[in-house]
């Protein structure tokens, strides 16, 4: 099985979301112009004050990714 991995973008202050939720557009512009498959992206609203937007690729895209990309942080998806 082909194990993903979540790669996070930490936003903090009263725009968090507002400024995830953008990021997310330039994370599905990478995807789509480096043809990655199976990718999903998405926000998660942690409170006012903290929201992320996070990447999910596979382990095998994850140091391409990462290099081009910078996330703050990564963790295992179930």
């Amino acid at each position: 099985m082909n194990q993903k991995i979540k790669l996070i973008w930490d936003f903090r202050g009263p725009d968090a979301l507002q400024i995830a939720k953008h990021h997310v557009i330039h994370l599905e512009e990478y995807t789509a112009a480096h043809q990655l498959e199976n990718n999903a992206t998405g926000v998660e609203k942690k409170s006012d004050l903290y929201s992320i937007a996070f990447l999910i690729v596979s382990k095998e895209e994850m140091p391409e990714v990462r290099d081009a990309l910078k996330p703050h942080r990564g963790e295992f998806c179930d």
